[in-house]
């Protein structure tokens, strides 16, 4: 049997199980409300995090993408659809393909910036993303680079398994273990900007790096430079002297 024919059974069976069935449920409700809140907010044509100052790396996009009008106005609309079509069983995978390359970007941009404001929301969403498209293999499969694709044959009505899935939740826990992780690890060990100089300074308190990250921090929220001038500068700066 080809390794193909082993997944598509294991597809089946995973369809069949309740526990999954639920938490795929979960990932469609908690993914729709994550986009309507923030397509709200383009469509009323307000910034997104406008608390954050349009300096910083992430608002200065932000302010930017704001100030691009309709555009503005279409994302959101975009993202709204994407939500509401995971909310009707018969659009899901629909809405999870649309919903995948929005998401998919601000996960890239979240990490591109440093923006600690979604390091950790956009990784989960892009996984329970995956999830749902997973989900739906029987429809994926036709848009994937498989030779001659044959359709899954799914039972109808399927019937319910309440075996609880410990392997699954096991490999969940483990998947969002580890992004959990690199995200504390990110967060602790690289240079970040944060979301205020005062913040970014007092990172950087009682160590060895404090003028060098003042410049740093200066970089960022007052000269308003490339993070990546900035990161350079900071690299590049020596180490303060000991009893400084």
């Amino acid at each position: 049997m080809s390794f193909l024919s082993r997944f598509e059974q294991f597809f089946i069976k995973v369809k069949q199980n309740r526990w999954i069935w639920v938490f795929s449920i979960f990932c469609r409700v908690t993914l729709a409300f994550g986009f309507i809140m923030a397509g709200f907010v383009k469509i009323i044509d307000e910034r997104f995090a406008s608390g954050l100052s349009i300096i910083h790396p992430m608002g200065s996009y932000l302010n930017a993408l704001h100030q691009t009008g309709y555009y503005y106005t279409f994302i959101g609309i975009v993202q709204i659809i994407a939500a509401v079509f995971l909310l009707i069983p018969r659009f899901v995978f629909l809405g999870a393909l649309l919903y995948f390359p929005v998401i998919l970007n601000i996960f890239i941009l979240s990490y591109a910036v440093r923006f600690e404001g979604s390091l950790l929301t956009s990784p989960l969403m892009l996984l329970a993303n995956i999830f749902l498209l997973c989900w739906h293999y029987d429809r994926l499969k036709f848009m994937l680079p498989i030779k001659d694709p044959q359709p899954v044959i799914l039972p109808k009505p399927i019937k319910y398994s309440n075996k609880f899935p410990f392997k699954f939740v096991l490999g969940s826990a483990a998947a969002v273990g580890v992004i959990v992780a690199g995200v504390v690890l990110i967060s602790t060990q690289a240079v970040m900007p944060e979301n205020s100089i005062s913040d970014c300074v007092g990172r950087y308190e009682d160590t060895n790096r404090t003028t060098a990250a003042a410049e740093f921090c200066d970089c960022v929220h007052n000269k308003g430079l490339p993070l990546d001038t900035c990161l350079e500068n900071y690299e590049n700066a020596p180490d303060d002297v000991a009893g400084e």
